[in-house]
């Protein structure tokens, strides 16, 4: 299985660290220290999931080469800030692309999403079911943060991202899925009461922030080290390494638990906050100018709930 092409949708509207200072009195300095975080996109009215995904699901299509919409046979959606939850984002991309009577599926492991939303297209690859595969990440987490909770209420921001698979390589950058490893850890520490976020309430808390830091440290490090393992690979053989990108210090632990050195690191938190599920698809888009061949990415997940994974591709 390949991965043809990544595109993106970010709001235009930035927040910056000086929001939440005026608002309830955090420092930038603080919230860069503990978080990494320097700004966030914030959706605009009219904007949410559903539209965002739209907007990331049409880019991927204009940006494909020879790949027609009318060819897509399969619709994923990943989130856990639905816009509907009926008309689901996929049902929304579905309509927008007009492709009718194909398999369309949202689901949500919250940040960790991305990947078992991979998972989904393998299955419906190796039936024989499907061969042209949209992934479609997005999360309007604005729509539900209160941003007066000083634990957790300047971490998120807004953005989308599509992927765009196919059974075979259609171009010389498309990059092999080799491996994706996916599991659920709910049984592990304060993993169902850590981070939540109940519609009825309205608001993404997180009582137990440095439960969620420990496990998202310890599970992304080792599920990396896993899938290398798996194909006698090391470190070293690791060009880029994309985190869930949750929080610049879980980043930077990461990267020194597995050994890899930190300028492997694809980090956008800085700039967009934590995006949910779709940030660690929107740096593979960031990632993919840069590959060459022979070139291995990981990108390695944690979510919520708590739920973990990893993937190994390769520019062939």
């Amino acid at each position: 299985m390949y991965l043809h092409h990544v595109a993106t949708y970010l709001p235009t509207a930035v927040v910056s660290n000086d929001h939440f200072t005026r608002r309830n009195g955090l420092s930038s300095e603080w919230i860069v220290e503990r978080t990494g975080i320097r700004e966030r996109r914030r959706a605009a009215a009219g904007e949410n999931t559903n539209t965002m995904a739209i907007l990331a699901a049409q880019r991927v299509l204009e940006q494909a080469a020879g790949i027609d919409t009318a060819e897509i046979d399969l619709i994923i959606g990943a989130t856990y800030t639905p816009h509907d939850t009926i008309v689901t984002l996929a049902h929304a991309v579905q309509h927008a692309l007009g492709v009718a009577d194909i398999p369309v599926v949202s689901i949500s492991s919250a940040c960790s999403s991305l990947l078992n939303a991979v998972e989904i297209v393998q299955g419906y690859f190796a039936m024989g079911k499907a061969r042209r595969a949209l992934v479609i990440t997005s999360e309007h987490n604005t729509a539900y943060n209160n941003e007066d909770d000083t634990v957790a209420g300047h971490l998120w921001g807004d953005g989308a991202a599509a992927l765009l698979f196919t059974p075979e390589r259609l171009t010389p950058t498309d990059l092999r899925v080799v491996d994706v490893i996916t599991g659920g850890a709910a049984t592990m520490g304060k993993a169902t009461t850590a981070v939540t976020l109940q519609p009825l309430n309205r608001s993404i808390i997180m009582p137990h922030g440095r439960d969620v830091f420990q496990y998202a440290c310890q599970y992304m490090a080792r599920v990396t080290e896993q899938i290398l393992t798996r194909h006698q690979l090391t470190v070293q053989d690791v060009t880029w390494l994309i985190p869930h990108q949750a929080n610049g210090r879980i980043s930077d632990n990461v990267m020194r638990a597995t050994g890899l050195p930190p300028e492997r690191l694809v980090s956008n938190v800085e700039v967009l906050g934590n995006t949910g599920c779709a940030g660690a698809a929107i740096g593979l888009a960031d990632t993919l100018p840069k590959l060459e061949p022979g070139n291995r990415v990981v990108v390695t997940v944690f979510g919520g709930g708590y739920s973990y994974g990893a993937m190994l591709l390769v520019r062939e």
